[in-house]
This record gives C-alpha cells, sequence and structure tokens, in this order.
C-alpha cells in the first residue's frame, strides 16, 4: 500500500490478508476433513462480520458525511453501488461455503475458493477505488470534530466486538500498520481490547490461519 495511513487501510490490510488466507487453505483442504472445513467456515464468518460492520458503518455514517464534501457526492454514488456488488459476491461466497462446510470434499472445497477469488477481485476493486480516489477528498477533515464525532460511531457496538476486531487486524499486520495502530489507540488499550476483550477471537479464528501454514 501506498499513501497517508488510515484505520482505513488498517483494516483494508486485514480483509485483504484473510481473503487470501481463506483462498490458499481452501485449494489446500483434505477431502473429508469435517474439522478443517468447520474451522474455515467459523474464519470465514468472522471476516463476513467484520466487512459488514465495517461497510454497514460506511453506508449509514461515512457516506453522508462525504456526501457533503464538495466533489465528493458522485464518488459516493459510485462507492454504494460497489457495495452492492460486494454483497452480491460475498453472497455467493457464503453459499459456496456452506456446501463446503456440509460436505467437507474436495470438490466443493474448490468451488467455495473459486467463489473467493472472484469476491477478492470485486473487494480489491473497491478498496483500492477508496484508497486512490476517496481517501485524499476525507485527509483534510480527519481533525475536524465533524469527522471525530463519525469515528465514534464506526466503533464496534460492545467491548466484546472491540476486543474482535482489535485481535483480528493485528494478526498478521505489518510494521507500518502496526505503528499507525499504536499512534491512534494508547498501547494499554490495545492490549486488553485485543487479549482480554478479544479473547475469542484468539481461541476460534487465530488457529485457523495458523494450522494453514
Amino acid at each position: 500500500m501506498t499513501g497517508t495511513m488510515t484505520m482505513n487501510r488498517v483494516i483494508h490490510a486485514a480483509v485483504r490478508r484473510d481473503l487470501g488466507r481463506l483462498a490458499s487453505a481452501l485449494a489446500a483442504a483434505p477431502d473429508g476433513d469435517r474439522a478443517r472445513a468447520r474451522q474455515l467456515g467459523v474464519a470465514y464468518a468472522h471476516l463476513h462480520d467484520q466487512l459488514k460492520h465495517h461497510h454497514e458503518g460506511e453506508d449509514t455514517h461515512v457516506f453522508p458525511f462525504l456526501a457533503r464534501v464538495e466533489g465528493a457526492r458522485e464518488l459516493v454514488e459510485v462507492m454504494e453501488s460497489e457495495h452492492e456488488a460486494m454483497a452480491t459476491a460475498l453472497a455467493d461466497v457464503h453459499a459456496a461455503m456452506d456446501t463446503y462446510v456440509s460436505t467437507a470434499s474436495t470438490g466443493d472445497a474448490h468451488a467455495a475458493r473459486d467463489a473467493v477469488e472472484r469476491a477478492r477481485a470485486v473487494v480489491e476493486r473497491h478498496l483500492s477505488h477508496e484508497e486512490d480516489d476517496l481517501e485524499p477528498l476525507l485527509l483534510p477533515h480527519l481533525e475536524t470534530p465533524a469527522w471525530k464525532a463519525v469515528e465514534k460511531k464506526l466503533r464496534p457496538p460492545s467491548l466484546a466486538g472491540s476486543g474482535r476486531f482489535m485481535a483480528w487486524v493485528q494478526d498478521g499486520m505489518t510494521d507500518p500498520e502496526r505503528a499507525y495502530l499504536r499512534s491512534a489507540v494508547p498501547v494499554p488499550v490495545i492490549f486488553l481490547l485485543s487479549r482480554i476483550a478479544g479473547r475469542r477471537y484468539h481461541r476460534d479464528v487465530a488457529p485457523v490461519w495458523q494450522s494453514a501454514t
């Protein structure tokens, strides 16, 4: 990634990482391994929840804010249409993952991988579009009271949700992303959220990716 690091980019990096992990894990899934199929189903469900929260927050809070920024209205309309395309692609992944979890067959794992790869292309177009074209319009507003109010509304609605989010974004993040996160959130808060409130992520999701390496 190039450009100014933002929390948006930290989240995007985690999404890209997990879609890549999932595609690779599905490609290598052993035939008939129901335990592995259930693991990957849990991991995808977590990723889908994080994406859903992120994009619903954009639809509800970020895009209305940006629609008031000069030069952004038409771009926001494009972003909204891209969200619709992503929802359709992810629905296909959801269906394919449900099938794979129910059968644990290599054929269904590969079909799910193909659905993930198609969704990955749709998601990447949107994430790159946001970073290249939308973020530059937002950057001048990041320190304003109006944007700070939007940021508060984007936070997960519960302590457990904040913990899962914090554990998730750090799972495999790069040094620049980690440095930004520590500049934006006090280190003790990061630790408490990710290791204590986020213990469910470490129990249920992180081992899925560790077993894929």
